[in-house]
């Protein structure tokens, strides 16, 4: 067993919270999102999150800090659009190994920093790899329902990218997260088991729905054990649910998985539902209270925040989680006694 297995046994890992509700407060400009290598770039890169770990490393050092100092024991690195796919937006499909390296890079560095100043809580990084802005199971045009704008294979090369600039910048963990379809995450997982195999190591693997909507269902219409039977053929660290929802309404989602899975339980909600504007309004004790009834039901073994949180809310989570056994995990109970 590897040392993040050991201890996911004995005690609750704790993820961090958002990253763009913390770059919000910087509020960068355009010039920030260029600095000086992309001042002449040709189209807006405002909005483009991935760059700042070139252009403001800094702040993306920064935030990573804050969240393990709040009590994570786990950062995402700054790569939630680290595609070819998604980064053509912007015109920046060369970049892509780049940013994926870097933003390992400066999340490992600082875990690294932390971990030796204190061994007895070791810190991890998690390899962020988002859902693109493109599903391969559903069409974008409702008058052509056969038409797809991504294939398989697309994706899986996009993805496998991305994941070997990842573990090339020292992740611990790849993390494939807000899965809004089975089938692009499968493409993602196929890219992962491939590279397992081609690079010869045995990185951990977390995967992370969302639940869109009141009927319990992913946008391509899984329901959370639908989800959970469509990726475990492949071995996982953990599984489970991010966004969307808030962290009172995840709960039935999470029994579903907790109660069916033999691999761990990751759950990171956002805080509460959006408002009339878009904001998230949820307190960090409001918020930890709620997830309060995950610890109490023994439904998770990773418990983070994600639209909307900060490290207060990590710090609050972390407070509550601290006095609760994580729920027991069949496949390293199972590992354990093999070894």
């Amino acid at each position: 067993m590897s040392k993040l297995e050991e201890i996911l046994a004995e005690k609750i890992l704790i993820l961090d919270g958002a990253m763009g509700t913390m770059l919000q407060e910087y509020k960068f400009t355009e010039e920030d999102f260029r600095g000086d290598r992309f001042k002449d770039w040709p189209v807006s890169l405002q909005g483009n999150n991935d760059l700042l770990s070139i252009t403001q490393p800094e702040a993306i050092a920064t935030i990573h800090k804050k969240y393990f100092q709040a009590g994570a024991d786990i950062v995402e690195t700054n790569t939630f659009s680290g595609t070819t796919i998604a980064m053509a937006d912007y015109q920046m499909e060369e970049l892509v190994d780049e940013l994926n390296y870097e933003s390992a890079r400066i999340a490992k560095q600082v875990a690294t920093e932390l971990t030796e100043a204190n061994p007895d809580q070791p810190k991890f990084v998690a390899g962020a790899m988002g859902p693109t802005n493109k599903t391969a199971s559903m069409s974008p045009d409702v008058n052509d329902p056969g038409f797809r704008a991504i294939f398989f294979d697309e994706l899986r090369l996009a993805y496998r990218q991305q994941a070997k600039a990842l573990i090339k910048g020292g992740v611990d963990i790849l993390l494939v997260e807000t899965v809004f379809d089975t089938l692009n995450a499968k493409a993602a997982l196929f890219a992962i088991d491939e590279l397992k195999e081609e690079l010869q190591v045995d990185i951990p693997v977390m995967i992370s729905g969302t639940i869109t909507d009141a009927s319990g269902r992913t946008l391509s219409g899984q329901t959370a054990e639908a989800f959970l039977i469509s990726v475990s053929h492949i071995p996982l660290l953990s599984i489970g649910f991010n966004c969307a929802l808030g962290a009172k309404q995840l709960t039935p989602h999470l029994e579903v998985l907790a109660y069916k899975t033999q691999y761990g339980v990751s759950a990171y909600p956002n805080a509460g539902l959006p408002n009339a504007f878009g904001e998230y309004d949820e307190s960090p004790d409001e918020m930890a209270i709620q997830t309060k009834e995950y610890l109490e039901k023994s439904l998770v073994n990773i418990l983070g925040g994600c639209c909307g949180t900060t490290p207060d809310h990590i710090k609050a989570i972390a407070n509550i989680a601290k006095d609760y056994k994580p729920r027991p995990i069949k496949s390293l109970q199972h590992k354990k006694a093999s070894a």
